[in-house]
């Protein structure tokens, strides 16, 4: 279970870690923070990360049981054991991470920092541009769907790697016994 947490954990930070490559400009910077109040970035955010928080119950249930069930060297008895041991102590590790994952002070860090990222990849022109899109009726549109869009996107994703991963790691822990 802690192996669970600690890749979750791992993948979120890996996920949000920006190079600092590039400082913005001034106007380019001002034209993010102006795209981010059209784009209504934290509602969006918020509504994201309210999406992965439902899910993240589910992802973590689904790991565990199949690394329990996936696990050659335990009975049936110790993987029962194993599977009630989880299912026990997965409420309070969820509950943590969803606390985490909605806590409005990590969407305003997320803000803060994902600012500098638009400014340094985009001119303001092109800043300006992207905002004059989200004004439109269809920008509005791609708004208000994006965080269902992201989550959906996101569960797919997984279960595209779930199918992917599983057989591969069967196969390794059946070499890792070979020897």
């Amino acid at each position: 279970m802690k192996k669970i947490v600690i890749s979750i954990v791992a993948a979120f930070t890996l996920a949000g870690a920006a190079p600092a490559f590039a400082q913005a400009d001034a106007a380019s910077t001002a034209a993010a923070r102006e795209l981010f109040e059209v784009m209504n970035y934290r509602t969006m955010m918020t509504g994201i990360m309210q999406q992965m928080s439902l899910n993240i119950g589910q992802s973590m249930r689904a790991g565990a049981e199949a690394a329990i069930k996936n696990n050659p060297k335990t009975t049936p008895e110790q993987k029962a054991a194993e599977t009630a041991k989880m299912e026990a102590e997965l409420p309070a590790v969820v509950a943590t991470l969803q606390g985490v994952i909605t806590d409005p002070g990590m969407i305003e860090e997320i803000m803060a920092e994902s600012v500098p990222l638009y400014a340094r990849t985009y001119s303001a022109d092109e800043l300006k541009q992207i905002t004059a899109f989200y004004r439109t009726p269809i920008g509005a549109k791609m708004l208000a769907t994006m965080p269902k869009l992201t989550a959906e996107a996101m569960q797919i994703g997984q279960q595209v790697a779930s199918r992917r991963i599983g057989p591969v790691m069967q196969k390794l822990q059946e070499k890792q016994n070979a020897k």
